[in-house]
């Protein structure tokens, strides 16, 4: 897909580079109607002024605070709540963050062991 993101520069939207990042799931499996508008209302919420630039704050205005804006957008035209910065991380960012991690530990202690990791014949089938 392709990944907004907002930093110095403005707005970026990139389909690559981007290989490497954690995917943060937030629309539930029940929602499909908000998934075929996420795009619309994620380019319609960067193209506002707050997300120019020259607004662009290391520590106060950055990406994260993008990404949490846009968020909380979705949340007030749906009627719920906002979330605050640590309700957000603590939900959802930590969770994933932790996971990461012990798949990135676990991969490293494997390759210094010399191990490595190979399909089960019943999955070669399905790639």
């Amino acid at each position: 897909g392709v990944v907004y993101n907002y930093n110095e520069e403005g707005i970026h939207r990139a389909e690559t580079g981007w290989e490497q990042c954690i995917s943060i799931p937030l629309v539930q499996p029940d929602m499909f109607g908000l998934l075929q508008q996420w795009d619309k209302l994620l380019e319609e919420f960067s193209v506002g002024e707050a997300w120019l630039p020259h607004r662009y704050e290391e520590h106060d205005h950055n990406c994260y605070t993008y990404a949490l804006a846009f968020i909380n957008s979705v949340l007030t035209a749906q009627g719920k709540r906002q979330m605050s910065k640590s309700e957000f991380t603590e939900k959802f960012v930590i969770p994933q963050t932790k996971k990461a991690s012990k798949y990135i530990t676990l991969h490293q202690k494997l390759t210094a062991s010399d191990f490595y990791i190979v399909p089960l014949p019943d999955q070669e089938k399905q790639c």
